[in-house]
């Protein structure tokens, strides 16, 4: 593999309802980034159904492959590396993901890089923000995933905390279900919220101070639940956009909480958030707020690289090809893949 080669690392995403493809060089700079939605298509299910996701996947991800190649202007010979997500996610989407990179590498005679989905959230940061870099704390947040993480060095992880149970992504679409304002529900309780008062209504804040990095939503669901089937019942009316606006105070309130005091217990001067919770308006807005109180800077991918997309995965993968971790033809794909895990 020639030096030019190995400097260009196709990245492969299918860990849930994406399918994407891109080319990166160097783990910094975005050749191309092809991104195929299937939100219209689960849409009318109210959340993700995962063998709709596979077959959707199986439709799309070579013509985002080919696409991504034409925009980034080379073939595939040109390519020194193939990353792909192997977890975590849907095991039905990974295999897709994971069978073409295998295929791919195989074919062309390349390194196959196995990235970790999570880690690859905290590497967008890096594409669009060079000036970023360890030590940092990380917390990524997205439809299926709360996780806090310390970051000392390059490919290095100390998990603080994380969900005990519901993601904050699964609990704003569960929120938006109840009040049935469609999917996904991240964006439309966000734009909800903006119109209405955080404290018309006071949700609890779980493990607010539990002296822990650890999050809780489902009683925060449950709370909203029956707060919403007891004014039903009694007729008594209640403005959605209020109602919106305190239950996304109630879950930033403890994320900005905790988030915080990481970043100042570690001694750090720069805190990242990512995933497709990232995106939240008032979480970028509420945390900047108490970060710039202690000095310490915020920063967060563009909406694009929020979402699932595969520069993430092929940034990761270069610096992982760089350390020499590679992964054979018979790396597997994983439903539960922590950060960290090899």
């Amino acid at each position: 593999m020639t030096e030019g080669k190995s400097e260009l690392v196709l990245g492969i995403e299918t860990s849930c309802d994406e399918t994407s493809a891109s080319v990166v060089r160097e783990g910094r700079e975005i050749l191309s980034l092809v991104i195929s939605s299937q939100t219209d298509l689960h849409s009318r299910y109210g959340g993700v159904v995962p063998e709709l996701a596979s077959r959707a996947h199986l439709e799309a991800l070579m013509p985002a492959v080919e696409e991504s190649l034409r925009e980034a202007g080379v073939g595939l010979r040109d390519i020194g590396a193939v990353a792909v997500t192997r977890g975590p996610g849907l095991i039905g989407s990974l295999l897709v993901g994971l069978t073409a990179a295998k295929a791919l590498s195989f074919a062309l005679d390349i390194p196959l890089v196995g990235v970790n989905h999570l880690e690859a959230h905290i590497y967008a940061v890096f594409l669009e923000h060079p000036e970023v870099g360890p030590p940092l704390v990380a917390f990524v947040v997205s439809g299926g995933h709360t996780v806090l993480a310390y970051m000392p060095r390059h490919l290095e992880y100390e998990v603080l905390g994380e969900t005990l149970d519901d993601a904050a992504g699964e609990a704003y679409d569960k929120v938006a279900r109840l009040l049935d304002l469609g999917y996904p529900g991240g964006p439309i309780i966000d734009r909800l919220a903006r119109q209405g008062d955080p404290e018309a209504v006071r949700f609890p804040r779980a493990l607010m101070h539990d002296g822990t990095y650890n999050f809780s939503l489902s009683g925060l669901k449950t709370a909203v639940s029956n707060y919403v089937r007891q004014a039903r019942a009694s007729n008594r009316a209640f403005r959605v956009e209020d109602l919106a606006a305190s239950f996304q105070a109630a879950v930033v309130e403890v994320q900005v909480e905790k988030i915080a005091r990481a970043a100042l217990e570690k001694g750090v001067g720069q805190v990242v958030i990512a995933g497709g919770v990232a995106a939240n308006s008032y979480l970028r807005e509420k945390l900047k707020e108490r970060l710039d109180r202690h000095g310490i800077s915020l920063f967060y991918p563009s909406i694009k690289l929020c979402l699932d997309n595969a520069a993430m995965v092929a940034a990761l993968g270069y610096y992982l090809l760089r350390e020499g971790k590679t992964s054979d033809l018979g790396l597997e794909a994983t439903a539960v893949l922590p950060i960290g895990s090899p």
